[in-house]
C-alpha cells in the first residue's frame, strides 16, 4: 500500500465521519411512544405543560410519569400534566402495593394525618392506573403533591370514569396530553387537617390529541359528589383557561392552539 493511497483512504474515512456527525445534529421529527412529539437535538417538546404561573406560588416538580406545579399555600398542586401513551396504559405494577407519602421535596407539605377522618378521599390527579408501566412512576403517583382532597363519590364514579376513558383514548389514538387539577372559587375556602390543606370547590381536566386531526376537550366537575353525565360537564379548553387562569398547550402553533381550544365535542372522541 503506497503512502499516497494510505493518506487518501484516511481522508475518506474522516469525511464520512463528519457527514454522519452533521446528520446527527439536524432537527428531526420522530415518533415518541406512538405520539407525534417533536425531538430537536434530543430535546423533547412537552406539549402537555401549561405556561408558567405568576399569580400564585408555583414549584415545578418533575416525576417519572408526570410533572406537577405545587402550591405551598394550598398544599395541593396547581396542576398536574402528563403525556399518556398506549404503552403506559399497561403494566404489572399495581397500586395495592403503594402507600400515600409525604413529598420531602416541598415545604410546607400535606401529610396523611391531614386527610385522616376528613371525610375526603386522597384524590389522585395523575392516576395510579396511568403509571402501572414503571415501579418508580407508580410509587411517585402516591406523593401528596399529586393528591387533592376529593369528594368520595366524585373520586369513585365520575372522576374514575373519565380516567378510564382517557386510557381508552390513549389506546385508540396512540397518545394524548392531559392536564388536571383543583379549582378554588370560594372566598372562604374549607381546609382539612392541622396543615390546613385547602379543599377544592371543583376539578378540571383538559385533554389534547395530536394524532390525525388535532382536537382538545375540557371538563369541569364540582367537588360535591352529585351524579352528573359527562355531557353535562364538557367545556372548551378556553373555558377551562378562563376558570383557572392557566394557559394550556402554549407550545402549540398559535393558529392550531386557537382552533382546538375554542371547541369541544365529546362525540368526536367516542
Amino acid at each position: 500500500m503506497t503512502k499516497q493511497f494510505f493518506i487518501t483512504f484516511l481522508f475518506c474515512l474522516l469525511l464520512t465521519a463528519c457527514r454522519k456527525s452533521e446528520a446527527g445534529t439536524k432537527t428531526v421529527n420522530t415518533l415518541y411512544d406512538t405520539s407525534t412529539t417533536e425531538v430537536t437535538r434530543s430535546k423533547v417538546t412537552e406539549y402537555e405543560l401549561p405556561a408558567p404561573l405568576n399569580d400564585r406560588p408555583e414549584q415545578i416538580l418533575r416525576r417519572t410519569g408526570y410533572t406537577t406545579s405545587y402550591n405551598k399555600e394550598t398544599r395541593c398542586p396547581n396542576w398536574v400534566a402528563w403525556h399518556l401513551t398506549k404503552t403506559h396504559t399497561y403494566g404489572r405494577h399495581q397500586r395495592k402495593e403503594e402507600l400515600f407519602t409525604e413529598d420531602t421535596d416541598v415545604e410546607p407539605r400535606a401529610t396523611d394525618a391531614d386527610y385522616y377522618n376528613s371525610r375526603y378521599d386522597r384524590g389522585h390527579m395523575c392516576p395510579a392506573g396511568d403509571n402501572k408501566w414503571d415501579a418508580t412512576a407508580m410509587r411517585e403517583s402516591f406523593l401528596f403533591t399529586n393528591i387533592c382532597p376529593q369528594n368520595h363519590y366524585l373520586n369513585k364514579y365520575e372522576w374514575n370514569a373519565l380516567e378510564n376513558l382517557c386510557r381508552d383514548w390513549a389506546r385508540r389514538y396512540g397518545a394524548i396530553d392531559i392536564v388536571c387539577g383543583p379549582l378554588y372559587t370560594s372566598s372562604t375556602p374549607k381546609t382539612i387537617g392541622r396543615g390546613h390543606v385547602r379543599v377544592p370547590d371543583g376539578f378540571f381536566k383538559v385533554i389534547m390529541c395530536r394524532t390525525g386531526q388535532a382536537k382538545a376537550i375540557g371538563f369541569i366537575f364540582k367537588n360535591d359528589g352529585r351524579k352528573v353525565a359527562l355531557d353535562d360537564v364538557v367545556c372548551t379548553v378556553d373555558e377551562v383557561e378562563q376558570a383557572t387562569g392557566i394557559d394550556f398547550y402554549p407550545a402549540l402553533d398559535d393558529r392550531l392552539e386557537n382552533r382546538i381550544e375554542a371547541s369541544a365535542r365529546l362525540n368526536e372522541w367516542q
